[in-house]
């Protein structure tokens, strides 16, 4: 790494192929300064990518985190990169130890065809009637070719056995995807968090592509309350869907809308929780989010029982046109509750 006069440290590297990456850091609790900006080079000739900023958000958002690190931005097949660090000051001082970009491949597509959606497992909470919704369909992870051999821990569950809400995300990745290709975005996002960040498995507990498939996320059954690493200080009272893409300045499609609404209705009504309504979470550390709102552990607060990660963090995470479209799904989501109809 070199740095550039002024406020800019500018990082360059002639690499092997690959699709994601992300900056690092040896610290998981360590704050990174500044603002992290990429740019690559795809495979084959043409021109440098715009610069991306990439959030810092969760880093330590599993007990098992090795390193800090930023979001994972999906490149497509590249083979070089420039990461530059803006500072938030004057100068740009006291960067974390371990500094380094971390490249992804995410190997070759080993998916299996989506499969419709199994029975409800025996042992998960009945629904109250008034609360039920249709199970959508949801690839399994074998459906999206899951590596289980680098995820070696078991899961972990809520400690009282109970959803609360429903925590929207996107994963800050380029749109610029197909839909074929999203099996292998989220390959790259789960060995970027378990790999590079030493967390137990992929932090979200569902992702959506954008036309509107539904995946499994974090192991140890759709059916069940699966602690996530998506919201730090939530995570043991929320379930947490992801949409692949950016969503800062993009709106999403009718399909993500939809499909989030359908997912989101009967993850909550396992639980017997209005989609439309509100719900009381205790905060499980200090925190602050993107609206200047600040906490302290075990302090009682109020959130839709659907909304975004930046209501209870501060990233801007899910972008301002996904979380503009929070009310809509949260009336969609209603709407499937009371009808039983996708």
């Amino acid at each position: 790494m070199r740095f550039t006069h002024g406020r800019t440290a500018l990082f360059r590297a002639d690499t092997s192929p690959f699709s994601m990456l992300g900056v690092t850091w040896d610290d998981p609790t360590a704050p990174l300064p500044g603002a992290v900006e990429v740019r690559t080079h795809p495979i084959g000739g043409g021109a440098w990518t715009d610069w991306t900023r990439l959030d810092s958000g969760d880093s330590h958002g599993d007990d098992t985190a090795r390193r800090g690190g930023t979001d994972p931005l999906w490149a497509g097949p590249a083979d070089r990169v420039e990461v530059r660090i803006v500072a938030a000051g004057e100068a740009l001082t006291e960067l974390p130890d371990g500094l380094r970009v971390d490249l992804i491949d995410p190997g070759p597509d080993t998916s299996t065809r989506p499969l419709p959606a199994p029975p409800a497992m025996t042992d998960a909470p009945t629904p109250p009637a008034a609360l039920s919704a249709p199970r959508p369909v949801i690839v399994s992870r074998a459906g999206w070719g899951a590596d289980e051999s680098i995820s070696t821990e078991p899961p972990v569950y809520v400690p009282d056995g109970k959803i609360k809400a429903v925590v929207v995300h996107h994963t800050a990745d380029s749109n610029n995807y197909t839909c074929a290709q999203a099996p292998s975005v989220i390959r790259a996002v789960y060995a970027y968090h378990v790999k590079q960040l030493g967390w137990r498995d992929i932090g979200y507990n569902f992702l959506a592509d954008k036309c509107g498939t539904l995946y499994e996320g974090r192991k140890g059954g759709v059916d069940r309350a699966v602690m996530g690493a998506h919201t730090y200080g939530f995570n043991s009272q929320t379930t947490g869907i992801a949409v692949l893409g950016t969503h800062t300045s993009t709106t999403p499609t009718e399909s993500v809308l939809n499909s989030v609404a359908a997912l989101a209705a009967w993850k909550l009504g396992q639980y017997g929780a209005d989609p439309a309504g509100t719900t009381t979470l205790t905060a499980g550390a200090d925190g602050n989010n993107y609206f200047h709102k600040s906490w302290k552990l075990g302090d009682k607060l109020t959130f839709p029982t659907i909304h975004g990660h930046r209501d209870g963090h501060n990233t801007q995470c899910p972008g301002d046109e996904l979380y503009a479209q929070l009310p809509a799904i949260r009336t969609r989501a209603a709407t499937v509750t009371a009808t039983g109809r996708q």
